[in-house]
């Protein structure tokens, strides 16, 4: 049986849907059970003949030889992107591949030599971009991910057992300490808003004067202080945050601990206002021997339909890492 995503992603969303249906569960709730019972070899009680067809089928495809830790994370990202339609809680938002993608093909050009480093996402969610850079970067990677969301939590620790990664998790609010030895490398699809308690943002830099702080602000500050000399940052952040108040201090901040090494904007298809678009920052926290790149990378990023924008984007990436080099 050669391995069908979407058929795959058939079975598990109907078993998710009829636990929703008969357990009156969330569907991301559901997902979680499903994932589960793939895992399990102990004789499970279905609500129905079908969700039983449906698990047992699932279980031949997630255990099959040629079910990749990719192509098991797709299933799974299919079935996020499912769940997550429609919730009202802003931080349930699948992060695109595409950006994954740029992510994973950053670090592999930052860290060429590196047979094996940690990496942290301090936003893991699902895990979804943390698993899927680990799938695609060339090296053992021994992945980290805080979230505070027991929901989201919960289906990152499934997701990573059964795409058979290794990744520690921390359920808490990822802005207080984390039990966490400084990283190689660090990725974040940022939570943008506002840090509701005050008290832990004192402790803060980038607290704000007056008001609420900003939650992005801080999550850069606490993944700059988690991160090792000379280790790299990947944000994927609002194009507002350099001009948004607060943006001084910020800007601060990033001259005082960090080198900017590129910003590459996504292209605006991708969002459904220009309000809510988004760019890649990649940083490098300020070591001994670092010094600031001789420019710093600014593209605009195609649309990654278009083959050949891409392919040029690439190219002009390339370009840049030579004459860093």
């Amino acid at each position: 049986m050669s391995f069908n995503i979407e058929k795959a992603f058939e079975h598990l969303d109907q078993l998710s849907a009829t636990i929703e249906e008969t357990e009156n569960e969330t569907y991301l709730d559901s997902l979680i059970y499903s994932l589960r019972a793939v895992q399990t070899d102990e004789e499970l009680e279905f609500p129905t003949k079908e969700a039983e067809d449906h698990h047992q089928s699932l279980k031949k495809y997630f255990r099959d030889e040629e079910a990749t830790a990719e192509s098991i994370r797709k299933v799974i990202q299919l079935a996020l992107i499912k769940g997550m339609k429609g919730s009202t809680q802003h931080q349930h938002i699948v992060t695109p591949d595409s950006v994954a993608m740029f992510m994973g093909y950053f670090i592999q050009k930052l860290m060429p030599e590196k047979k094996e480093f940690r990496l942290f996402d301090p936003a893991s969610g699902a895990a979804n971009l943390l698993t899927a850079v680990i799938n695609q970067v060339e090296a053992e990677i021994s992945g980290y991910g805080s979230e505070i969301d027991p929901t989201l939590i919960q289906l990152a620790v499934e997701s990573a057992n059964l795409q058979q990664q290794e990744v520690e998790f921390f359920h808490q609010d990822s802005l207080t300490s984390l039990l966490l030895d400084p990283v190689d490398a660090v990725i974040a699809d940022l939570p943008v808003g506002y840090y509701p308690d005050d008290q832990q943002a004192e402790n803060f830099e980038l607290n704000a004067d007056e008001g609420h702080a900003y939650a992005h602000h801080l999550f850069i500050e606490q993944s700059m202080k988690y991160t090792k000399e000379a280790g790299y940052l990947l944000f994927l952040i609002p194009n507002f945050l350099f001009t948004s108040d607060q943006s001084d201090k910020l800007q601060k901040f990033l001259r005082n601990n960090a080198h900017i090494l590129a910003l590459m904007q996504l292209p605006l298809s991708m969002f459904s206002s220009e309000q809510h678009a988004k760019s890649i920052l990649v940083l490098q926290k300020q070591g001994q021997d670092t010094k600031p790149p001789k420019q710093t990378l600014m593209a605009q990023l195609p649309s990654f339909k278009d083959v050949h924008a891409t392919h040029n984007t690439l190219r002009k990436i390339d370009s840049w890492f030579k004459s860093e080099k």
